[in-house]
């Protein structure tokens, strides 16, 4: 592992785009202190005349523009390099910052709920430029409802950084308290397994070592159960009472309001997947032919089929990849992201000590879309490059084509335009295949995105509404309760062929979504919504892309569901998941009849 210093400029991220030096940064800083201090002032005006509304309104967007480009700098700084204790502390400066600012501006949409819709209307023709922060407004008028009195809302305001603290509890104990022991790898040599490379274990192609790694994890995970209900049970009863205390019907309703889509859709989306169980189960079984294995285990379900065929990429020919894939989008997507890849300082490429694992995109609207990778050199890296960018692009197009306060996108459709890119680079390097191999090795990886994104995440969303509904039941979350219903769920969606190794019952300890807040329903709702994308972009070319590029554009400008429809993607249809469950079939069976034909 590379010191930081030690990696070329050109692997490295450029971050003096939004603070060229730390007094630049503490210049900002003290304006967004200046600017919470004198906040307060507009809670006398805000709802006297159309002027002090917008007043209000601008100041408060303003202060959150601030906000969000100091946490992208101190984020990403502190992404590279975690040991780094100053900027640990500018971190967390940041994050107080925030907390004031909501603090400080507590009022704002309770104050604005006050209005009548008659006023606000009146309003928007004496003060013309309210007209920009229509949709801003009407989001929290369809919050009325649900609002409470100016005292609890202040209150819960200033409970910032105390409520929700459950899922950092778990971080801290899981990925530093808890050890995992030592296992030997497939040269009989000892590692220290840990939850960053459990799962890479798991791809091992050795049995042994991948047992190993199962029992290891799950016996200290077994150790702690009591530790980890109590936690989760703790973050549960947090979200339904607030749901509660809201006037919501349930914690469910309450999440996906904040997304402007009804129960109905999650609903649907674990209806569709359920009544095709049979597809993933007949995906395991053909994991169990190709592993040559006579029943498969749950420590099995990680191993790949077949191995890649071509192992190096460096990082110049990802970025020629994925340019290539994704030309069909147009000349502006095009030289775009070429320019932010290779120009504009968009990527930190390598892993360093001290770098935060895995890969993310990050953005704000006063910064560029900087993705953070660990490129490897693998064919996976050429992909994981693709989705990223996808992200960066999403907020690229957002940002240019929105207002700063309209240019976020929401979490339901986040998804929808890094899928687009990983699944045009896998039916690109499909096209481009020369052997059978090649052709295995693609396909397996279409094979595991679908699983992993379309069955297990909602196999999760299903464990979520059935953890929530029992506490809303007063049913007490212990551990035995917890493992019942997880397991019940790893039965069905696993098939009666494949052994449920105990252990696989802790699993849910390790999955950090649980405390997201329903977060996991929208990676199986969007890989549905690329693969609808995708289709469309390749039969019907330049008159849909075009289509496509004004979804990318929407920003948070519609809502969105609104916002698929530009696209031509509507989300009440459940033929939009059939369709990615069909896409999912259709891998499964083209890998099987190449795999037999070989086999003969």
């Amino acid at each position: 592992m590379k010191e930081r210093k030690d990696i070329d400029q050109k692997y490295k991220w450029d971050l003096t785009k939004i603070y060229a030096t730390e007094a630049d940064f503490t210049a900002d800083f003290d304006e967004a202190q200046a600017l919470i201090k004198d906040f307060p002032k507009h809670e006398k005006t805000m709802c006297q005349s159309a002027k002090g509304l917008l007043d209000a309104i601008k100041a408060s967007s303003y202060l959150g523009e601030k906000i969000n480009k100091l946490w992208s700098f101190a984020h990403l700084s502190f992404a590279t390099d975690t040991s780094n204790n100053s900027a640990q502390a500018r971190e967390g400066r940041v994050r107080s910052l925030a907390a004031a600012a909501d603090a400080a501006s507590w009022f704002v949409s309770p104050y604005l709920l006050r209005l009548d819709e008659k006023t606000v209307e009146d309003w928007y023709k004496e003060e013309t430029e309210l007209e920009n922060y229509r949709r801003m407004i009407y989001k929290v008028m369809r919050e009325k409802p649900h609002t409470l009195s100016d005292e609890c809302e202040k209150m819960l305001a200033g409970m910032g950084d105390c409520l929700g603290t459950h899922e950092g509890i778990r971080s801290i104990f899981a990925n530093s308290d808890l050890q995992f022991g030592k296992i030997r790898d497939e040269n009989g040599k000892l590692f220290q397994l840990t939850d960053v490379n459990y799962v890479p274990t798991l791809m091992k192609s050795d049995r042994k070592v991948r047992r190993a790694a199962f029992q290891s994890l799950y016996k200290t995970y077994a150790q702690y159960g009591n530790t980890f209900a109590t936690t989760y049970e703790g973050y549960v009863k947090e979200r339904c009472i607030i749901s509660k205390m809201r006037g919501y019907k349930s914690s469910l309703e309450a999440s996906v309001f904040g997304d402007e889509v009804t129960p109905k859709i999650y609903n649907s989306l674990i209806k569709s997947v359920r009544s095709s169980l049979p597809v993933i189960h007949d995906y395991y079984e053909l994991k169990r032919e190709v592993l040559g294995v006579e029943k498969l285990h749950m420590y099995d379900v990680y191993a790949p089929l077949v191995s890649e065929c071509e192992s190096e990429y460096s990082y110049e020919t990802a970025v020629d990849e994925v340019l290539d894939a994704v030309k069909v989008l147009g000349k502006e997507y095009y030289d775009t992201l070429k320019s932010g890849l290779t120009e504009r300082g968009w990527v930190d490429v390598y892993p360093s000590k001290g770098k935060v694992g895995g890969a993310f995109s990050a953005a704000c609207p006063s910064t560029e879309p900087y993705i953070l990778l660990n490129f490897a050199d693998s064919l996976e890296d050429v992909s994981i490059l693709a989705h990223e960018a996808g992200h960066s692009m999403h907020s690229y197009f957002s940002t240019k084509y929105n207002q700063p306060h309209e240019a976020r996108y929401t979490i339901f459709v986040a998804e929808v335009a890094s899928t687009v890119n990983e699944l045009l680079l896998a039916h690109k390097k499909l096209r481009e295949c020369k052997s059978d191999d090649e052709k295995l090795s693609i396909l397996n990886g279409l094979m595991e995105t679908y699983k992993g994104t379309l069955y297990r995440q909602t196999m999760f969303a299903e464990f979520e509404k059935n953890i929530h509904a029992l506490s809303e039941k007063g049913e007490p979350l212990t551990a035995e309760v917890i493992l019942g219903v997880y397991m019940k769920l790893i039965r069905a969606y696993f098939g009666p062929k494949v052994a449920k190794d105990k252990q696989i019952a802790y699993e849910w300890m390790r999955i950090p979504h649980f405390y997201y807040n329903f977060y996991v329903y929208k990676y199986a709702t969007c890989i549905s919504a690329a693969s609808a994308i995708v289709k469309r972009i390749e039969n019907e070319g330049a008159s849909y892309v075009d289509k496509y590029i004004d979804f990318l554009k929407c920003g948070d400008s519609k809502s969105p569901i609104e916002s698929l429809l530009v696209a031509g993607i509507d989300m009440t249809d459940p033929t939009v998941i059939s369709g990615a469950i069909e896409d999912f079939a259709s891998a499964i069976k083209s890998f099987r009849e190449i795999y037999q034909r070989r086999a003969k």
